[in-house]
């Protein structure tokens, strides 16, 4: 798997929504739900594996660990993770990009430190030893100038997009695209974003944005509808009427069908005008119904 299907995402001329997995059965149902990339969060591992929010730390080493175990269910479509900061030095973060490169991770979000200077150093001995991989630069400014100015460097060294974290304002995105017409934006979708703020697809994709991240929506969703379902049988001695997949359902999750369409050619779930997702090929999304 190379990281072409994920640049060529970042140059085209609408959003790709990306949601986050973070086991082989919640990476099956993206990819038939239509989504052409998809992310392995820190959070996401974070909540899965110790039942605590993110710590602002997940080692490398267990990123890429999970990530082998998705890679065959994802069955081509392209896996962007997060890489932190990249650890403490330049050959860290190279080190870092390579063993992300070998688990079968198409793209990493490296976020900079205090130091810009340092973190585009990085970037820039990450892009000319691993150009395999995509590296989109996670950015927190001290303001919107201050975030400018790193996204300018960040992108200087080599990085193919850019993250500003704290901006999601129409007019500072603006702002932003202004100053850097070239440079392809990634957004996260916050779950506590409402109202103002919370930007459609067509603004944000007016605004430069490319890839909007949604690193624990599925993550949210699956744990409450097990609190429902736990709950439910403590009360009641059975699961009763909650939703939930049909038993019969669950041996077909990572099913590969002989006529199942490649990256290149399986419909877009993207963002149309209304922001909402294409229209995803009927069959692909059934196997909950």
């Amino acid at each position: 798997m190379t990281a072409a299907d994920l640049r060529a995402m970042l140059a085209a001329d609408h959003l790709t929504h990306v949601p986050g997995v973070w086991d082989p059965a919640s990476a099956a149902l993206a990819v038939r739900a239509g989504h052409r990339a998809v992310h392995l969060s820190g959070p996401a591992i974070a909540a899965t594996m110790l039942g605590r929010p993110d710590l602002g730390y997940t080692p490398a080493t267990q990123i890429a660990d999970r990530a082998t175990t998705l890679i065959q269910a994802l069955e081509g479509v392209p896996l962007l993770a997060d890489a932190d900061i990249g650890y403490d030095s330049r050959n860290d973060a190279v080190w870092t990009a390579l063993s992300y490169q070998r688990a079968g991770i198409s793209g990493l979000v490296l976020a900079d430190g205090q130091d810009a200077g340092r973190s585009a150093d990085r970037i820039a001995a990450l892009v000319a030893q691993v150009p395999g991989i995509v590296l989109v630069a996670r950015v927190r400014g001290r303001g919107l100038a201050d975030t400018i100015e790193r996204c300018r460097a960040y992108a200087g060294a080599g990085a193919d997009a850019v993250l500003p974290e704290d901006i999601s304002e129409a007019d500072d995105l603006g702002r932003l695209r202004a100053a850097l017409p070239a440079v392809p934006l990634a957004v996260n979708r916050s779950e506590t974003a409402r109202g103002r703020g919370r930007l459609t697809g067509a603004e944000l994709a007016g605004s430069g944005v490319r890839l909007v991240l949604h690193p624990l929506a599925a993550v949210l969703a699956a744990l409450r509808a097990a609190s429902l379902t736990y709950r439910t049988i403590a009360d009641e001695g059975d699961a009763g009427d909650v939703d939930r997949m049909p038993p019969a359902a669950l041996a077909t999750v990572s099913e590969r069908p002989a006529a199942r369409a490649t990256v290149s050619d399986r419909p877009a779930a993207r963002t149309t005008g209304s922001d909402r997702p294409a229209a995803v090929t009927p069959g692909i999304d059934k196997i909950d119904t």
